[in-house]
């Protein structure tokens, strides 16, 4: 046992001073958490954790998130000693262009990654995701005798995770759903970035997390594994609620004048120190990035007990296949990412009506017929389902089981408990995002989280991090401009659309009616590699005639023509979403006068640019320089498609209170304004 125990310090000091030394050949990270956190790390990874190297994404592993981002160090340490394809040649390059190391965990890059984390909070909220999928496929696929979801989602998490508002909307809501599949590490040193915790927080966070319903455990010494070991296996058998470890340790434990200071947080020890930490703890100063041979054959050893874990369930599945074989193709057709065969068939079409519907109003109608086609479709609204319209009618909700039977067949769900389909997020939009992107990294869902456009600020961060990570999320943004009206200027996003394309890997549709709306959803599901957001409206807007104009299936395009006078135009109007309509009315008005003029429905930025030259030049040839865009939101930016001639009609200050047609007429989105513009143009 004693040796044992030694060996166990020896592979906790290899992981600090991989990490260490990491930090100190790149001149630049956090060597703090690593030299803390690193027992517990060990202790989970090595006794709780069930992982293969060799195969990352094996459906029923453990996940593992770092919440701590700033920490990476640390897990590029377990996965380069743990057999991952993390070489020592990526860890001594840390921070380096074209390392798998990065300054912060990146799943796009590093093969083990589950989660993009770093911005703090983002990767506790991710978590509370991924187990909601757990849960949620282990509803809709476990069979008594036949458990093939069956995982756990840890995280080790910081001070400042804590701190984070995003942690406590997911948090909350995770108790409230009794995830006890999630099991949070903190990583409780009381020193953040700029010094003590105590200057600025004194909660109680044990309490805290009990009154949200979790189970909370408290280890008082951070290097004691067999203290961590119990309250993690204690957790794992706590399966109605989740579980919140508090594991006291020393920020920068071993560096002799820089441990528990915010010293040892985000700068390199410097060699002395980490010389000193060395002898401190016992380990050679040289060489750096030491792993010795003992030490090394201990992580293979515990490697391949994954990989049996692994091999297990593989035999468990063919038998699952075997009494399954609908049931199995399915699953294995959801984690693939792979779409029913002609999911979209039954997708609506709307025809022309001139009073027309709100788009979101026409979402509500295409996303009941995306749901009955792709089952694996799930989402909610922040507490807005009545006016966003974006619940799954006759899908049960995502809730805590609350003790009704299973079916004759034994199943849980899904009508039911975690079988559900309809999230409910409460007012908790940052949280929302953050979920939905963790069930997107877990594999399975198809996920979709709606708000109102103005307030998409409160999940911007989430968003971001979403295109980062190539996460497949839908947002559904509805109240899109101006004409939300009475509410007034705190509830009408001026400019929204134009910050959200500034995010690279975001598609940002607007459609113009209710057939451009059916496209966009099409598009939003198909597309792979990226989020997707829908800019929705309140109010109605007519539903075009395309027996007049070019078909919806332009929206793919990104813009397409919708209208033409001439072949050649000498004018060209530009504009999305609802000022479509409006612009056409101007069109017409237009070419009564002899103008020859092109109207372009433009949805989507992003998607036009991907399209060849020669397309786009065809919908904004260059010879046509007389030009107006239109758009209920901030001009800037437009001015790479009208031109040093054209003009912009937008709206450039805050809104006001009013009924939506008088706010729009009064701040000049009428198609006399178009018209006025566009003849100004024209003149000169």
């Amino acid at each position: 046992m004693a040796r044992q125990e030694a060996l166990d310090g020896r592979c906790v000091n290899a992981l600090r001073f991989l990490a260490v030394d990491a930090v100190e050949q790149a001149n630049s990270g956090h060597p703090g958490l690593p030299l803390g956190a690193a027992p517990a790390a060990h202790v989970l990874w090595s006794r709780v954790l069930r992982h293969d190297p060799h195969d990352p994404q094996w459906p029923d592993r453990d996940r593992f998130v770092l919440s701590a981002g700033h920490g990476s160090a640390l897990l590029y340490a377990l996965l380069h000693v743990f057999g991952y394809d993390v070489p020592l040649s990526d860890v001594k390059a840390f921070r380096q262009w074209g390392s798998r190391a990065p300054g912060h965990p990146e799943r796009t890059v590093t093969p083990g990654v589950e989660v993009t984390t770093g911005p703090l909070g983002q990767g506790l909220a991710n978590a509370v995701g991924l187990a909601i999928a757990e849960r949620h496929l282990a509803a809709t696929f476990n069979r008594p005798g036949h458990e093939i979801v069956d995982h756990r989602t840890f995280v080790l998490a910081g001070d400042g995770d804590f701190m984070e508002g995003i942690s406590y909307e997911a948090c909350a809501l995770a108790g409230h759903l009794r995830l006890g599949r999630l099991i949070v590490l903190y990583d409780s040193n009381d020193i953040c970035l700029a010094g003590s915790t105590n200057l600025s927080t004194s909660e109680d966070t044990a309490a805290r997390f009990a009154a949200a319903g979790w189970n909370v455990q408290a280890v008082p010494d951070g290097n004691d594994l067999a203290a961590i070991e119990r309250a993690l296996c204690s957790a794992t058998e706590a399966d109605d609620r989740p579980s919140l470890i508090i594991v006291k340790t020393v920020i920068g434990y071993g560096a002799p004048t820089k441990q528990n200071t915010f010293g040892a947080h985000g700068a390199p020890l410097g060699p002395e120190e980490v010389a000193a930490a060395k002898r401190a703890l016992g380990w050679p100063e040289s060489p750096a990035f030491l792993v010795p041979d003992d030490v090394h054959q201990r992580f293979v050893d515990l490697a391949r007990r994954g990989s049996a874990a692994h091999d297990d369930w593989n035999h468990r599945f063919d038998g699952y296949r075997r009494a399954f074989p609908g049931l199995a193709a399915e699953f294995e057709r959801r984690l693939s990412g792979r779409l029913p065969e002609g999911w979209d068939a039954e997708l609506p079409t709307f025809p022309a009506d001139p009073e027309g519907l709100a788009t979101r109003k026409a979402s509500e109608t295409i996303l009941q017929a995306v749901a009955a086609a792709v089952p694996e479709l799930l989402g909610g609204s922040a507490d807005l389902n009545p006016s966003t319209l974006t619940a799954l009618k006759g899908r049960s909700d995502f809730e805590a089981p609350g003790g009704r039977p299973a079916d004759a067949q034994g199943a849980v769900g899904p009508e039911w408990g975690y079988g559900g389909r309809n999230l409910h997020f409460g007012v908790r939009e940052h949280a929302m995002g953050a979920i939905s992107n963790g069930l997107a990294a877990h594999g399975g869902v198809l996920p979709y989280a709606s708000t109102f456009l103005v307030f998409s600020d409160y999940l911007r961060p989430a968003l971001r991090v979403a295109a980062l990570a190539d996460y497949r999320t839908i947002f559904a943004f509805t109240h899109d401009s101006i004409a939300v009206g009475e509410d007034g200027p705190t509830h009408q996003p001026v400019e929204h659309i134009m910050s959200l394309r500034l995010i690279p890997n975001l598609v940002v549709l607007r459609p113009a009616d209710a057939n451009e709306t059916v496209e966009a959803w099409r598009l939003a599901v198909e597309r792979v590699g990226g989020p997707t957001v829908l800019v929705l409206s309140r109010q109605a807007l007519p539903t075009l005639d395309r027996t007049q104009l070019a078909p919806a299936s332009g929206v793919r395009r990104g813009a397409y023509v919708l209208w033409d006078t001439a072949p050649s135009p000498e004018l060209i109007l530009i504009a999305s979403g609802s000022e479509v309509a409006l612009t056409l009315d101007a069109a017409r008005r237009l070419a009564s006068e002899g103008i020859r003029t092109r109207v372009v429905s433009m949805p989507s930025w992003e998607l036009f640019e991907q399209q060849p030259e020669a397309y786009r030049t065809s919908v904004l040839p260059p010879a046509v320089s007389a030009r107006v865009a239109i758009e209920a939101g901030r001009t800037l930016g437009w001015d790479r498609y009208v031109g040093a001639r054209g003009q912009v009609v937008g709206v450039d200050r805050f809104g006001a209170s009013a009924p939506g047609p008088e706010v729009a007429a009064r701040l000049g989105l009428t198609p006399e304004t178009i018209v006025r513009r566009a003849q100004d143009i024209l003149e000169r």
